[in-house]
């Protein structure tokens, strides 16, 4: 059985034998995408916005080396960042000037851990591990602001991009029931704004009742015993969508 390191992390063989936070979360929106992006069938595209807060996440990470190497999009044709990329570096020495910030970011980097929620497996890392104080996660956002969810309206973007469900799932996996911090850094220029945000334990609770009330009929689709529902909307079903049928403009 091999161990779970950071080269392995995402291999398809671990991806199918854990659940983890944004896997979860992603079966959540589209099971057909999600079990498409396990077997490899389909990559999701990487956007500039996703490459800018995996560039911050890479240097407190220490592998920007490695990620430089490994997105030559990064760069001009001269071998200067493009703007996106020197607007990532302007986030990062933001960051570094605030003393709380830094603190909160001082913890064990990128640590690994495996246990089980709801009868199956799940992995995590951790950003930021404080042992025995607290787990820290860094995320890089457009801003602060609400946003538009269908059917429920302008939400805070802790909820809107689950990280509500993060929390739980990192703070039952780690074991200790610690606090879950979000060291958060925004891409608004000319200024980026940060924040080290709590998410109250009442609704870390909520979020492993949702994590409850879906994880088994995922667990199914992930062996094969009940299909994946294509959600329609997403861009892996465009691309693989096949008319049968002539529909109403109403309906669309």
């Amino acid at each position: 059985m091999s161990i779970l390191t950071n080269e392995n992390y995402f291999d398809t063989e671990n991806q199918l034998k854990y659940f983890g936070s944004s896997q979860f979360k992603s079966f959540m929106k589209c099971e057909a995408a999600t079990m498409a992006e396990i077997n490899g069938e389909y990559e999701e595209p990487k956007s500039t916005a996703l490459l800018v807060g995996s560039f911050v996440d890479a240097h407190f990470e220490g592998t920007l080396d490695i990620f430089r190497a490994k997105h030559p999009e990064l760069f001009t044709k001269s071998g200067d960042l493009k703007s996106d990329y020197r607007q990532a570096e302007y986030i990062i020495q933001r960051i570094e000037r605030d003393e709380m910030f830094m603190r909160y970011m001082s913890g064990k980097k990128q640590v690994i851990k495996t246990g089980e929620l709801f009868g199956v497996p799940w992995k995590i890392k951790i950003d930021s591990y404080h042992e025995g104080k607290a787990i820290v996660d860094l995320k890089v956002m457009k801003d602060f602001e609400p946003i538009w969810v269908d059917g429920q309206g302008r939400i805070p973007f802790v909820e809107a991009w689950g990280y509500d469900i993060q929390a739980a799932i990192y703070q039952v996996i780690e074991g200790n029931n610690l606090p879950f911090f979000i060291a958060a850094a925004t891409k608004q220029k000319p200024e980026s704004d940060i924040a080290i945000m709590s998410i109250p334990q009442e609704d870390i609770d909520i979020a492993k009742s949702i994590i409850q009330a879906h994880i088994q009929r995922f667990d199914d689709v992930k062996k094969g015993l009940s299909e994946p529902i294509r959600c329609e909307k997403c861009d892996y079903c465009k691309r693989t969508k096949v008319l049968t049928e002539i529909v109403s403009y109403k309906e669309i």
